[in-house]
């Protein structure tokens, strides 16, 4: 048995050691980069490896000619597939992400995973706080280098939209542009990251938190799925972003825990689109 959306913490405690398995510990803070890796050593799940969302799950903000491409655009694809080898991952590895910050970290590794034909990568429901509330400990301890794994470039499991698309899209229409922002930022209100606020025109919100119950694991897929068709129709029409194309990959797993696959990613999200002062931007509801 192999998961591909969520794993819970007793799953992973029961099934460990019968799973090619390898955790990673996600866990980030926006404002202060320092913190994941920090709080890493202080304490994580036992033969955790950790992934930095800067230096793994990113790549370069600008490009050979300078050009913007947001705060957190997609790896290159080689290196990220490297970087993945050096965590021994094979093609045939359960990959376990975890933070706890309610998955909207490990969100990302999960869609990075796929995003090179990973299927057998899941998000640990409830995050560290699921561990540990099993009485299990965490441990300080650094795993050695790990054996190098084997993992492919394989064909893409997710599809990816940029920002000429969503341009050409204000005319046709023919995408619901979906925004995991807090409400407020995205009508543009106390903005603090990005220098402009608002968000791109016609896009409907849909809070990343909201997939989430109040003790922070996942909503039940008949849940999301009710709470999602009110959102949009065919989700295969559909494209998630956010401030900087991470906490879109945590609408992009709701979806899929719904039964409702098939979503683009918009990697750029409200970061590159706001940076071009030619680009439309709509404020309020």
């Amino acid at each position: 048995m192999t998961y591909q959306t969520l794993i819970s913490a007793s799953e992973l405690k029961s099934r460990a050691q019968y799973l090619n398995i390898v955790v990673v510990d996600c866990r980030h803070d926006l404002s202060n980069p320092a913190f994941g890796r920090e709080a890493y050593a202080a304490g994580h799940l036992p033969q955790a490896r950790f992934a930095h969302l800067d230096e793994l799950l990113s790549g370069p903000k600008t490009d050979a000619a300078g050009r913007f491409h947001g705060r957190h655009p997609l790896p290159d694809r080689q290196q990220f597939v490297q970087a993945m080898r050096e965590l021994g991952i094979n093609n045939d590895t359960q990959v376990v992400a975890y933070d706890a910050q309610g998955g909207m970290y490990a969100a990302r590794l999960w869609w990075l995973l796929r995003w090179i034909g990973h299927s057998d990568v899941a998000v640990l429901d409830g995050g560290m706080a699921a561990w540990q509330a099993l009485g299990e400990t965490l441990t300080s301890e650094i795993p050695g280098p790990a054996v190098p794994g084997n993992i492919q470039d394989l064909s893409s499991l997710v599809k990816t939209v940029d920002a000429q698309t969503l341009l050409d899209n204000l005319k046709s229409q023919t995408l619901q542009v979906v925004d995991a922002r807090a409400p407020d930022r995205f009508r543009g209100e106390n903005e603090t990251i990005d220098a402009v606020g608002g968000h791109i025109p016609g896009a409907k919100n849909r809070f990343f938190k909201d997939n989430l119950q109040a003790d922070g694991h996942f909503k039940s897929a008949a849940q999301l799925r009710e709470e999602w068709l009110s959102v949009l129709g065919d989700p295969q029409a559909a494209v998630m972003q956010c401030g900087s194309g991470v906490t879109a990959c945590h609408n992009l797993l709701a979806l899929e825990v719904a039964g409702l696959p098939g979503a683009h990613l918009y990697p750029g999200s409200w970061s590159e689109w706001s940076s071009d002062p030619q680009r439309p931007v709509a404020t309020g509801h």
